[in-house]
């Protein structure tokens, strides 16, 4: 349940979620050990966005439970969960007008009483926040005149400043430059190490590689694979979820897999049609190539 310096892990247990009659999540199983960081994988449609909002609280799924150790996240209450959890997703709409350190300061909503403003120690977490997103300069900037880039480092400051125990990150390197998106990895990794656990989406292969403890890959709302990059993502998994030829390289500084791309595979990708036929052929719903790694390890 927790980790050796008594984190806790975040589990997924047989998630499934129907949006009208299409299934997006088809009973997920997946775990991210405490004190680490954990990427999300998966071609586009493959369910991320949607699994990270159901382990928020966003959406509620149809059955199956996400725990934070014991607790059950769907149970806590909604200022509870707040507390516990934060969400740094790719667009924010409910702050018109605002300058960023106001937006950073939402984060801190929370902690505050119905009529309370922001205290000592409130102000003391966002001007902690603003130095760790690299935004001091930008503090008194309207959050409308960012860049995407700039916004989403102002989504993870408020996210921070919820200082909660579980950090979820939507394609947090979207629109980033490639200083921007290694700063912003080396500070969740930072973070991870220091006592939170992150669970972010990713587009990048070579970056979930280059920084993640852990991965989950997801296709057709199915895990498919989990476990660390380097045991998880190898050209076989890579030709049969993505599409695509690809070696996966030693990377020259820090020895951890760098994927180089070829060309596009003659295998297509699963669509959502191919998984349920191959569900009704007798495998077993939700059964993930991450059981038969570890088993082999």
């Amino acid at each position: 349940m927790s980790d050796e310096h008594g984190v806790d892990a975040l589990h997924a247990d047989r998630v499934r979620f129907t949006r009208g009659r299409r299934l997006i999540i088809d009973d997920v199983d997946c775990t991210v050990p405490g004190s680490s960081v954990g990427a999300l994988l998966g071609p586009n449609g493959a369910g991320k966005s949607t699994l990270l909002h159901l382990v928020a609280g966003v959406e509620r799924a149809d059955a199956g439970t996400a725990r934070l150790g014991v607790r059950d996240l769907a149970a806590l209450r909604r200022r509870d969960r707040a507390r516990v959890i934060a969400l740094a997703e790719q667009e924010v709409q409910d702050v018109p007008g605002l300058r960023v350190a106001e937006v950073v300061a939402l984060g801190r909503t929370p902690y505050l009483g119905a009529f309370a403003g922001p205290g000592d120690l409130d102000r003391a977490v966002v001007r902690r926040c603003l130095e760790d997103a690299d935004l001091v300069e930008l503090a008194d900037r309207e959050y409308d005149t960012l860049s995407g880039g700039e916004r989403q480092r102002v989504n993870l400051a408020r996210a921070l400043a919820q200082e909660p125990e579980l950090l979820l990150l939507d394609e947090p390197t979207n629109h980033l430059d490639v200083r921007a998106q290694l700063t912003m990895l080396g500070l969740l990794r930072e973070l991870a190490h220091g006592g939170l656990t992150v669970l972010a989406a990713l587009h990048d292969l070579s970056l979930a590689a280059g920084y993640a403890d852990h991965v989950i890959v997801l296709a057709s709302g199915r895990v498919v694979a989990a476990g660390e990059p380097r045991r998880v993502l190898t050209p076989g998994l890579i030709r049969d979820v993505w599409g695509v030829e690809a070696q996966v390289l030693e990377h020259p500084s820090t020895g951890r897999p760098l994927i180089a791309y070829s060309e596009v595979s003659g295998v297509q990708a699963p669509d959502r049609t191919d998984d349920r036929a191959a569900g009704r052929t007798g495998g077993r719903p939700g059964a993930r190539v991450g059981e038969r790694v570890d088993e082999q390890a």
